[in-house]
């Protein structure tokens, strides 16, 4: 089996897997006297990458996908909140999945669980693992978030070094106050 079918169908089982990961419903949750407010920023992303020409020959050359350097996004985040204060930063577990290239006829998926920090101001930070078709990696990502009345609008930059070559990624998406 060759890597990209590995990875074709890992995202298929993630994606499939995403609707049983468990979540405590209200009614089962034990009564805090101090609830810290948690916003819920999981929906739908887009951008773009720009790749380096040693990524975009290794697609051609090992997998037989011809795209240029710069490809769109499209996806979703889900995201957690954990160990968050009233006031303080918030330690926060963000799975996302994104499909690249498009446009162009190309299939291109991506999976990277990112664990990061948010500063009351909304500005944030975090690292983890991606998974491609070109292989694994680490990503390294920042950006902000805006309110635009009832929506959160999230700007993201991601930088993803590999021995094959490097990707950078601009991504923005929306979700709402909740």
């Amino acid at each position: 089996m060759t890597a990209k079918q590995v990875l074709l169908r890992g995202g298929a089982l993630a994606l499939l897997a995403i609707p049983t990961i468990p979540f405590t419903l209200p009614a089962q949750a034990e009564p805090r006297t101090q609830a810290p407010t948690r916003v819920k920023r999981s929906g739908p992303r887009f951008g773009v990458t720009w790749l380096s020409g040693s990524i975009v020959d290794t697609l051609r050359s090992k997998h037989d996908i011809d795209v240029s350097p710069i490809i769109t996004q499209f996806g979703w985040q889900y995201e957690r909140q954990f160990l968050g204060s009233e006031g303080g930063p918030t330690a926060v577990s963000e799975w996302i999945l994104l499909v690249g290239g498009l446009e162009q006829g190309a299939f291109l998926p991506s999976l990277s669980w990112i664990v990061g920090l948010r500063t009351p101001g909304n500005i944030e930070f975090g690292v983890g693992p991606n998974a491609t078709p070109v292989g694994f990696a680490l990503v390294i990502t920042s950006g902000v978030t805006f309110k635009a009345g009832a929506l959160n609008i999230p700007v993201n930059v991601a930088v993803v070094p590999s021995r094959i070559g490097a990707r950078v990624s601009l991504l923005t998406g929306f979700n709402t106050h909740r």
